[in-house]
């Protein structure tokens, strides 16, 4: 047997796997990566050398009305290795600076207090102004004109008049994004609910080069390139993490250029080959994203690449608050079939496009191809269940209903953190 440790919620399972029946397991190189400096000297490495851009101290000289924006409590940005340094740096440059911490909740609800300690530690969460972005405050947002794609384009009116607007974020593989970081963190970061419906329509979302990995001809990323250019994002600092959501590299400066340098790194990091097997078992990379089954359609999706057409994918995730998004999840409640969900998706227009109809578009792809088995012990079945997916317990069970479908001696992939790997099969 191959032993197998995948991460759940704040902890781990173990799976075994006869060796017969193992045909890989594909990993990251980011989770072996061994960097060549500790977090915070990686860190003040790349900000004492911008890619691109003068340094973030000679862009804060100055400048009286400063804000950052930082990813909200879904994505494990390590804010609390990151955000004292940046904080230290502006205050060198500008020390009056009025400094505002911006969530990018995009979509999201906001984050709770006990969320915001979790991300930034008690020091900055209660000393700093943070506030979280709200899609659907109309009076907290500006037009700024159509995109590419025409789309409106909607902004958060406190990042638009900042004197110097900046960015903190992470770069992995992201399923319709190619790649998360750098623009994500104006859209759908701090953008209008109407943009972020418009920039997630079902267009968008079929398209072969709206794929994990994908940037060039993708048009999402082409928007929000454009939405970023006209927020006047001038500075980012993105980081890469390892399985431990440990800084493995950072790349600061141009909010393009940095950003770009870094999805270069991670493709060559995070890029594995598979042969196609009957099972595949994966996970959401544990805490935080695996929190809801909105999130956790990002491990399904590696598991898709690298499972046989009708083969079984089984997903451990904690799901502990439940679906993540109302429409996500009546949008399978209320249908006989993934089949019929996926119909509706595609015959929505990018104006009429409606909440969580991406994730729920993304879902219904995987559901029409593969059974869909979710390991949790901190979510009711039921709910799990409506959605048109498999339940187990546990590992060892899931197992046995996947063997139950595919056969006692069925080939398995596994894939212990589905959101850090890009899939060639």
């Amino acid at each position: 047997m191959t032993k197998v440790k995948l991460p759940y919620a704040q902890t781990f399972l173990e799976l075994e796997v006869p060796e017969a029946q193992l045909l890989g397991i594909l990993e990251s190189n980011a989770h072996k990566y061994q960097p060549d400096l500790d977090q915070e000297d990686l860190v003040n490495r790349a900000l004492d050398n911008p890619i691109d851009s003068p340094t973030l101290e000679a862009l804060t000289e100055n400048k009286g009305n400063i804000v950052i924006i930082t990813s909200d409590h879904t994505r494990p940005v390590p804010s609390r290795v990151t955000m004292p340094i940046l904080l230290e740096r502006i205050r060198k440059g500008s020390p009056n600076a009025r400094i505002t911490i911006l969530l990018a909740t995009g979509y999201h609800r906001a984050s709770t207090k006990e969320e915001i300690v979790f991300k930034f530690g008690e020091k900055i969460a209660l000393e700093e102004r943070i506030i979280s972005h709200d899609c659907r405050d109309k009076d907290s947002l500006q037009y700024m004109g159509a995109l590419p794609s025409q789309a409106d384009l909607y902004l958060n009116k406190m990042a638009l008049e900042a004197d110097l607007l900046i960015a903190e974020g992470f770069i992995e593989p992201h399923f319709f994004a190619g790649f998360s970081g750098g623009r994500k963190s104006i859209l759908p970061g701090i953008a209008g609910e109407r943009t972020v419906l418009a920039n997630h329509c079902s267009k968008f979302i079929a398209s072969k080069n709206c794929r994990t990995g994908v940037l060039d001809g993708n048009p999402m990323h082409e928007d929000m390139l454009e939405a970023t250019r006209r927020a006047g994002l001038s500075f980012v600092l993105n980081v890469v993490i390892n399985a431990e959501k440990e800084v493995i590299s950072a790349f600061a400066g141009d909010p393009f250029s940095a950003h770009t340098q870094g999805c270069e790194f991670v493709n060559k990091v995070a890029r594995v080959k598979a042969e196609p097997a009957d099972i595949v078992v994966t996970t959401n990379g544990g805490y935080p994203l695996d929190q809801n089954i909105y999130q956790t359609v990002k491990g399904m999706t590696a598991a898709e690449a690298a499972a046989k057409d009708g083969g079984v994918i089984i997903i451990a995730s904690a799901c502990n608050d439940g679906h993540g998004g109302e429409g996500f999840y009546r949008a399978f409640l209320e249908a006989r079939n993934a089949e019929e969900v996926l119909t509706n998706a595609l015959a929505t227009s990018m104006q009429d496009t409606v909440p969580d109809q991406w994730e729920s578009q993304i879902l219904a792809r995987v559901l029409t191809h593969h059974p869909v088995i979710v390991v949790t012990d901190q979510c009711d079945p039921k709910l799990i269940k409506d959605m048109k997916l498999l339940h187990a317990y546990s590992l060892e069970e899931a197992l046995d209903q996947a063997y139950a479908i595919k056969g006692k001696e069925a080939k398995i992939n596994v894939i212990p953190d589905g959101v850090s790997v890009i899939v060639n099969c």
